[in-house]
C-alpha cells in the first residue's frame, strides 16, 4: 500500500513541477509550486525515520513562507500593471527573494541542511535535484534584480565553504555542496538559460551516482563511509572520483558546466564576480578533498560492517564510468568534428 502512495504522490510531485514550469501566468506557476509542495510532504513523512516528521514540518513552514511572499509579489505586480503604479523594481525584488528561499539559496538557506538531516537518501535525492527545477526555471523567466542575485551568489559560495567544514554527517555535507552549486546555477541563469540547464543535468547525474552508493551501503556518517569502503576498492575509487567531479576539478565532467559559466561571465564583462566565485569555491573544494582523502587513506576495521555491497554492480560501475569519462569523450568528439 505504501508503494502505491509513493507512486501517487511522486506523480503529483512531477505534475506540480511541470505545471509550474510550463504555465503562462504567474498564478499558474504558484499553483504548480503548491501542488509540488503538498506532494512532497507525504513522501518525507515515514515511520522508519524518527526525524522525518520534524523535517517535514520544517520544510512545510519554510516553503509556505516562501509561497506567501511569492503570492504577495504576484499581487503587487498585477496591481502595478492595472493601476500603473511607480514601484521601481520592488515587486521583482520580492519575487526573486521568495524563489531564493524556495530553492534554499544562501543567505536564506537556514532550513535546507536541517531538513536534509532528517531525510532518507531517496528523499534527499528528490530535494537535491528535482525540487530545484521549478524555482530555478521561474527565476530564469523573471526579470532579475541583479544586486540581489549577486549577493545571493557570493553568499552561497562563502556560506557553503565555511559551514561545510568539520561536518561528519554526509547529508549535511551534500546539503552545503548543493548550496554552492545553487550559487553557480544562479550565475548561469543571469545570461543564458541553456547553461543552467546543462549545469543542472550534469550536477544531477553526479549527485545521483554518489547518493546511490550511499543508499546501497546504507551509510549516513563519515565513520560508516570509511568502514564500508574498506572491502570495495573499485567502489572506493569511483566514489572518490565522483566526489572530486562534484567539486569541479578539471579532468572530470563536473568542471564542464563551471567552465561554461565562467566563460559566459567573462564574455559579459562580469570577470570580477567570476573571480570571487572561483576563490570562494576553493573553501568548498577543501571539504570535498577532506572527505575523499579520508576515505582513501584512513583504514578502519570493525566487527559490524554496515552493509555488504551486492555483487551485481554493473549498473553502478557503468553509470560512474560514463559520467567520469564524459568530459574526455566529448572533447575528443568535438575535436574530431
Amino acid at each position: 500500500m505504501w508503494y502505491l502512495n509513493k507512486m501517487l504522490f511522486g506523480s503529483f510531485l512531477a505534475l506540480g513541477t511541470m505545471v509550474a514550469t510550463s504555465s503562462y501566468s504567474w498564478m499558474g506557476m504558484w499553483m504548480g509550486l503548491e501542488i509540488n509542495l503538498l506532494s512532497f510532504i507525504p513522501l518525507i513523512s515515514t515511520s522508519k525515520n524518527m526525524y522525518s516528521s520534524e523535517s517535514a514540518l520544517k520544510y512545510f513552514i519554510s516553503q509556505v513562507l516562501a509561497s506567501t511572499v511569492l503570492l504577495l509579489s504576484i499581487i503587487i505586480m498585477s496591481m502595478k500593471m492595472m493601476f500603473f503604479l511607480d514601484m521601481n523594481h520592488q515587486p521583482e525584488l520580492i519575487f526573486n527573494t521568495s524563489l531564493l528561499l524556495k530553492m534554499g539559496a544562501a543567505p536564506l538557506h537556514f532550513w535546507f541542511p536541517e531538513v536534509m538531516e532528517g531525510l532518507s537518501w531517496f528523499n534527499s535525492m528528490i530535494l537535491l535535484t528535482w525540487q530545484k527545477i521549478a524555482p530555478m526555471a521561474l527565476l530564469s523567466y523573471s526579470s532579475k534584480t541583479l544586486i540581489l542575485l549577486v549577493v545571493a551568489i557570493i553568499s552561497c559560495m562563502i556560506i557553503s565553504g565555511v559551514m561545510g567544514q568539520n561536518h561528519l554527517s554526509l547529508r549535511k555535507i551534500m546539503a552545503y555542496s548543493s548550496i554552492n552549486h545553487i550559487g553557480w546555477m544562479i550565475a548561469a541563469t543571469l545570461y543564458f538559460e541553456m547553461i543552467w540547464i546543462i549545469y543542472f543535468v550534469i550536477y544531477s547525474m553526479i549527485t545521483l551516482n554518489i547518493l546511490i552508493m550511499f543508499k546501497k551501503l546504507n551509510i549516513f556518517f563519515m565513520k560508516q563511509l570509511m568502514l564500508s569502503m574498506n572491502h570495495e576498492p573499485m567502489l572506493k575509487i569511483f566514489f572518490i572520483l565522483n566526489f572530486l567531479s562534484l567539486g569541479g576539478l578539471p579532468p572530470f565532467l563536473g568542471f564542464f558546466p563551471k567552465w561554461l559559466t565562467i566563460q559566459t561571465m567573462i564574455n559579459e564583462n562580469f570577470s570580477s564576480l567570476a573571480f570571487i566565485m572561483i576563490l570562494a569555491t576553493l573553501a568548498t573544494l577543501y571539504f570535498y578533498m577532506r572527505v575523499s582523502f579520508s576515505t582513501l587513506i584512513i583504514s578502519m576495521n570493525s566487527l559490524f560492517q554496515p552493509y555488504n555491497f551486492p555483487t551485481h554492480k554493473f549498473f553502478i560501475m557503468a553509470t560512474n564510468f560514463v559520467t567520469l569519462a564524459s568530459l574526455v569523450m566529448s572533447t575528443l568528439i568535438f575535436n574530431f568534428f
